[in-house]
C-alpha cells in the first residue's frame, strides 16, 4: 500500500482537481469508463462535503494491493464539526445542503468499501476502495 496523492480541499476549485487525479489514476489502474465514472462521482461527493461542511481538508488516494486484487482507496479527511447523526446522513434522500440528497449512501453504493468515522467537534474521515474487476 502506498500513498499516491492528495488534493487539498479549501476552495470550490478543489473538488475539480481531486476528481481529476482520482479519474487519471483509476484510469493508470485499469478501471474501464463506466467505474472511473463511479470513482470519480464519489470523489466529486466526498470533496464537495468537505467545502461545504468543513470548509477544508483533503482527499488522499493509496494503490491498495491484497489477495491478488489491485484496487483505489480513497480517503477524505477534515477537521470540521463531524457528523453529529451518522444514521440520518446515511438514509437515502437526507440532504442538509438543498443538494439531491445522492450524498454519502450514494457514496456507498458506487463504491465497493466504504467505512465513516467521525466525532462532533473534531472531524470526520471516509475511506472508501473501488476494486479492479478482472477481466478473466
Amino acid at each position: 500500500m502506498q500513498t499516491k496523492s492528495c488534493v487539498k480541499i479549501k476552495k470550490e476549485w478543489d473538488i475539480v482537481g481531486a476528481r481529476q487525479m482520482g479519474r487519471e489514476l483509476a484510469k493508470e489502474l485499469g478501471f474501464g469508463t463506466v467505474d472511473q465514472a463511479r470513482i470519480a462521482t464519489a470523489i466529486s461527493e466526498l470533496a464537495r462535503n468537505i467545502y461545504l461542511y468543513a470548509e477544508k481538508g483533503e482527499v488522499s488516494f493509496e494503490i491498495e494491493e491484497n489477495m491478488n486484487r489491485k484496487g483505489l482507496k480513497i480517503i477524505a479527511s477534515d477537521q470540521g464539526p463531524g457528523i453529529t447523526d451518522v444514521s440520518k446522513v446515511m438514509e437515502d434522500g437526507y440532504s442538509t445542503s438543498g443538494g439531491l440528497g445522492a450524498g454519502l449512501p450514494g457514496v456507498k453504493r458506487l463504491m465497493d468499501y466504504f467505512d465513516l468515522i467521525t466525532e462532533p467537534g473534531k472531524g470526520t474521515t471516509i475511506v472508501t476502495i473501488k476494486w479492479v474487476r478482472s477481466s478473466l
